[in-house]
């Protein structure tokens, strides 16, 4: 049947060229033209490969060229043509070989009073110009000049011949040289001029595609340096923003909108980061690191625009298939296992680190912490260590305790949510109207909130906040002296506000940060950090999204450009410049405490203030972690922060996510808490850039600015803003110390130690959790030896905070009287490294260490003297391995900036193959298909756990990570990254909503619960453990049973979730796209459909506007 058709086709095609009969060509294109206009695009492209496109070119040639044209056969052919060239990506080189675009032209001037047919001819110029090459030669052979002769000012006639010139000129300026061709003849300013009367003149906004299409030249040309320059000096940025200004919220003026502010940002000048050097502003001289020479100062002339392209790219390519390039399909380095980087001899040093497989029972006695001394236990209390299986065991109060209470397996049975849902609220509440939510006061008009002692606290003059300062010597410990005095301070605090948070002591948190080291030697510590914070009984919502929001936030970016005189510009807080005085009433700033970041805050208005976040030490880069402090806040009156360096293209920020609050006068009340806080948030590209002397002259850094309101719920109160919940360095010490001390030595063997020192001399813990051999018979020793590990790690990205919060759910769960932690304590050891990079933590970097280096891509060959913590862990994963005894699993928590939910990264060689298409085949690779299994469980029993982002592809670009390398060099096939959202959940019974650290925790333990069912699933499971099991599960109603069930190997795997889905608005405004010409064609077909519609009910223009004003370019 193929034959047939296709040589009917190519009949149809020949004839039509070679025929020189009028009513034998019309008849031929009535029945293409019926042959196209149904079904689908599948019949213009057979009929493209089947010569089509030349066939009606020549036969548009031919009868152009004759002495009389004949319309009759010009104008369905043109309508043809249309159809046809949209589809054909060489249509313009087509026409330019066959010369049908002087033929267009030709007919298009002759036409100029005739309005079918002159409409016909510009349909016919738009599919040609669609090739940035032909658009190229029409504008060589006059086709802008003679468009500006029918592109009018504002008028109701001929509108449709309007549009459709000025959508031809807008697919002509597409290309460079036309675009520098405008430019140079003025068009610029006749662009502008047409623009404003159009929008001027069309207030029932009926001609919207004429407008848009005159922003379309406007963008196009701005896309060079010389038309951004001819635009600023035409005032294009003050005319453009005075005429949309008021029409921002008018939705059938989106198309117009949208664009204009795509031209806006385009043309806002760019600008160097308002700071004296882009390095950090701290400096960390350790080994490895060169005397470099001074940092790059920012100047303007490093700021110039990049310069125009030379030559015009034809966009009408065959599309290429783009390739996972990163994807390793290197079958043998998949599939090979490395042998050790290091001697066996030098394993020798990690065997101290593993008492628990040589010594003796006597000799298990766990070692009390190391951190606190003498004086440091006489400052501490033991209110803040939860009896045995109380329900403050786990940091919760009665009613949030109730999934700990019994086990954790009646939480899963109850459907997987351990926490109430919270109520939603809707977007743009301020804080301080969701206080009963959020845990916060409300500032009262009648009556004192706080008593005098409280406000003299908060008074700076006073002992405030600063006051509580610890001295950062080079000796480990603070002197006895400071010591007391300190320890006073925190006293009179606590005895007039007495705090109770599990596992959270102030005096021991304050005798940890005496020892901890930093490189701007900090003297004061935040007031979060020291008092400690409870986690929300419910999970706040995601902020709904303001329409608009964005869009404002340009249009005020631009009225400062064009209004600089509205702008304060002073400077309140500079790391850079301490002398800046922040006298005048506004906000005070701080950010020189463990963890903080703000390098600069700058004023703009009376309640606005920009902000620049430091890079990380040693760095240039890696500007997305803040932390820092605001005084003097005034209730219920809007600030808005714009933090204006931000590095990531986007973020959760624009889907939901909000920033979190503490405030001291909260604390205070009885009411510790970080909660989620601020609206009318979004986070876009701005204007700044990185100069040229930063990157050397390569392709440099755009910056992006996030953007929140927040209302302050106390007058005179001291409050902190965060990127997500702060978790610092010395709490975990603190953490590890109670932690320690609330477990039985009988029952639980826990076991802290330094893994190793870091470069900036602080201590890397590790921790060994188990349960204590039942007696030191031969036969219990030897079942405490044989015990599988499991080793889990975390932040060793310093600005994944919520990381460190999963961890501390997994430690508070392993050592509780939970029944499942028993079963885990009494069949696994674990080795837990909390915080692989405790240096970046605690200088407040979000990324690197203090060299400057991601520690996470440094596991191939670390260094003990460049990186310590990475080469010692390593080290100790080598020695367990040299050893018989790799871990069961591995796995390292992060955080993720760009996705929601909770989910694992894994390794896998048939799935990295079969997703690159690689041409090795996967029938002869064995693998162990188990590292599948753990998520699948995580999938049912954690609410915040998704399968569906799980990945087990193996990059190239990740082959230095810890999941990579440990499971190609250590052969552990359950090796993974565990990523915990930043901001929230889309699935799920926490769909909608952000998560608070009460959730992150849960997940610590649903983790280690995922662990145990990993086990008895196993084939290798003790019939012990089965015998265990059974006995809980028959206290627990078969819940662990019904979950194994559920957890079983049937069914596939969910469907994939997007990341998310678009956003309301254009997150990186980009000024031009191959989508935006398909649409165009897409429009061009409706037109042309339209046309025949209305020629049919006898509508139609016979006059062109050639006799009408003319535009004047």
């Amino acid at each position: 049947m193929a034959e047939p058709e296709a040589s009917g086709l190519q009949v149809l095609l020949r004839t039509l060229q070679s025929c020189s009969d009028k009513e034998s060509i019309l008849t031929i294109l009535q029945v293409l033209g019926d042959l196209l206009s149904v079904g689908t695009d599948r019949r213009v492209r057979y009929m493209i490969s089947k010569g089509g496109s030349e066939a009606l070119l020549q036969t548009l040639v031919d009868s152009a060229r004759t002495a009389s044209p004949d319309y009759d056969i010009l104008l369905p052919l043109f309508r043809l043509l249309a159809k046809v060239g949209s589809r054909d990506k060489k249509f313009g080189q087509k026409a330019l070989e066959l010369e049908a675009l002087d033929v267009t032209l030709i007919l298009a001037r002759k036409n100029l009073s005739h309005g079918q047919n002159l409409l016909h001819c510009l349909w016919a110029l738009r599919v040609f110009a669609s090739s940035v090459t032909t658009a190229a030669m029409l504008g060589i052979n006059g086709a802008m000049e003679l468009l500006f002769k029918v592109i009018t000012p504002y008028t109701r006639r001929c509108t449709r011949i309007i549009r459709a010139a000025t959508e031809v000129l807008a697919v002509l300026l597409r290309s460079k040289s036309n675009s520098r061709r405008a430019v140079n003849r003025g068009y610029v300013t006749s662009l502008l001029r047409l623009y404003q009367d159009w929008h001027s003149h069309d207030t029932n906004n009926t001609h919207v595609p004429i407008r848009r299409a005159l922003l379309l030249c406007l963008r196009h040309v701005a896309a060079l340096r010389s038309g951004r320059e001819a635009f600023l000096a035409a005032q294009g940025m003050e005319v453009l923003f005075g005429t949309t200004q008021g029409c921002l919220d008018d939705r059938s003026l989106e198309p117009v909108i949208s664009v204009v502010l795509q031209i806006l940002r385009q043309c806002h000048p760019r600008s160097p980061l308002p700071l004296v050097t882009a390095s950090s502003a701290y400096a960390f001289p350790g080994p490895g690191t060169s005397a470099s020479a001074p940092p790059p100062v920012l100047a303007e002339e490093d700021f110039e625009d990049d310069g125009d392209d030379e030559e015009d790219k034809d966009s009408d390519a065959e599309d290429v298939k783009e390739e996972d390039d990163d994807l390793e399909t290197d079958v043998n380095k998949l599939s090979s296992r490395p042998g050790p980087d290091r001697p066996a001899e030098e394993l020798a040093q990690y065997e101290p680190m593993c008492l628990e497989l040589s010594c003796g029972f006597e000799e298990l006695e766990p070692k009390p912490g190391d951190g606190l001394n003498a004086e440091d236990t006489q400052c501490a209390h033991r209110h803040h260590i939860p009896p045995d299986a109380a329900p403050e065991q786990h940091g919760l109060n009665e009613d949030q305790s109730s999934w700990v209470q019994t086990s954790l397996l009646s939480v899963v049975k109850r459907g997987g949510s351990a926490v109430p849902l919270a109520s939603q609220t809707g977007p743009g509440t301020s804080l301080h109207q969701k206080a009963q939510p959020s845990g916060l006061g409300v500032e009262s008009s009648g009556n004192d909130v706080l008593d005098l002692d409280v406000q003299a606290f908060l008074r700076e003059d006073a002992w405030g906040i600063d006051g509580i300062s610890c001295p950062r010597t080079s000796a480990p410990f603070p002197s006895f002296t400071s010591s007391r005095e300190m320890v006073e301070v925190i006293e009179k605090l606590l005895q007039t506000h007495p705090t109770r948070i599990p596992f959270h002591d102030p005096r021991v948190y304050m005798a940890k940060a005496g020892g901890t080291r930093s490189v701007a030697d900090f003297k004061t510590v935040a007031f979060p950090d020291l008092w400690g914070h409870h986690p929300s009984p419910s999970p706040q919502p995601l902020l709904e999204r303001k329409r608009g929001i964005q869009r404002i936030k340009i249009f005020e970016d631009v009225l400062r450009l064009i209004q600089p005189s509205d702008v304060m510009h002073k400077v309140v807080f500079s790391l850079d410049e301490p002398w800046h005085d922040p006298a005048g009433g506004g906000l005070r700033f701080s950010s020189k405490f463990e963890s903080g970041n703000l390098r600069k805050a700058i004023q703009v208005r009376e309640f606005e203030y920009d902000l620049l976040v430091n890079p990380d030490v040693n760095s240039t880069q890696h500007q997305q972690w803040f932390y820092f402090q605001v005084r003097g806040t005034r209730a219920a009156v809007p600030y808005r922060f714009n933090i204006i360096n931000c590095e990531k293209p986007n973020s959760q920020f624009n889907y939901g996510m909000q920033p979190a609050l503490y405030s001291v006068t909260e604390a205070l009340l009885g009411r510790p808490a970080w909660v989620r806080a601020g609206y009318d948030i979004c986070y876009y590209k701005n204007h700044y850039c990185q100069s040229a002397a930063v990157t050397g002259g390569a392709s440099r850094t755009c910056y992006y600015t996030l953007t929140f309101a927040v209302t302050f719920p106390h007058n005179e109160d001291v409050c902190y803003l965060a990127y997500h919940y702060p978790y610092t360095y010395t709490t975990l010490m603190m953490h590890l110390d109670i932690l320690e001390k609330s477990v039985n030595p009988k029952v639980v063997y826990f076991r802290q130690e330094a893994l190793c020192q870091t470069l900036g001399g602080n201590s890397c813990p590790l921790v060994t959790i188990t349960a204590m051999p039942e007696s030191d018979s031969a036969d219990h020793l030897e079942q405490f030896r044989r015990r599988p590990y499991q080793v889990i790690t975390a932040r060793v990205h310093p600005g994944e905070s919520n990381a460190s919060w999963v961890m501390k759910g997994a430690l508070e769960f392993l050592v509780s009287s939970d029944p499942v932690a028993r079963l885990l304590r009494e069949n696994f050891i674990f080795k837990i490294i909390p915080m692989l990079n405790p240096d970046g933590v605690i200088n407040g970097n979000h990324r690197c260490s203090l060299r400057g280096e991601d520690l996470n891509r440094q596991w191939l060959s670390p260094s003990a003297h460049l990186q310590p913590t990475i080469y010692h862990a390593k080290g100790l994963l080598s020695y367990l391995s040299s050893t018989g005894r790799s871990p069961a699993v591995f796995c390292d928590f992060h955080g993720h900036s760009q996705k929601k939910n909770v989910f694992l990264y894994g390794c896998s060689i048939k799935e990295t193959l079969w997703q690159a298409e690689s041409p090795a085949g996967t029938s002869a690779v064995l693998e162990d298909v188990s590292y599948r299994t753990l998520p699948k469980i995580l999938d049912k029993l954690a609410p915040a756990f998704t399968m569906g982002s799980c990945s087990f592809l193996v990059e190239k670009s990740r082959a230095s990570t810890a999941r990579v390398v440990v499971w190609r060099e250590m052969g552990v096939s359950r090796s993974y990254t565990m990523e915990s959202s930043y901001c929230g959940c889309n699935q799920g019974p926490y769909k909608g909503l952000q998560f608070g650290t009460r959730e992150l925790e849960e997940m610590g333990a649903m983790f280690c619960l995922g662990l145990l069912i990993l086990e008895l699933k196993s084939v290798s499971c003790s019939r012990q453990l089965l015998t265990r099991a059974s006995s809980l599960l028959n206290a627990e109603d078969d819940a662990l049973d019904h979950h194994l069930q559920r957890c079983g190997g049937g069914g596939g795997s969910p469907a994939p979730l997007d990341d998310e889905p678009p956003c309301m608005e254009e997150i990186d405004y980009c000024t031009d796209s191959r989508s935006d010409l398909e649409a165009s064609f897409s429009e061009l077909d409706r037109q042309i459909r339209e046309w025949a519609l209305r020629k049919d009910e006898g509508q139609e223009e016979e006059e062109g506007p050639g006799q009408g004003t003319r535009a004047t370019p």
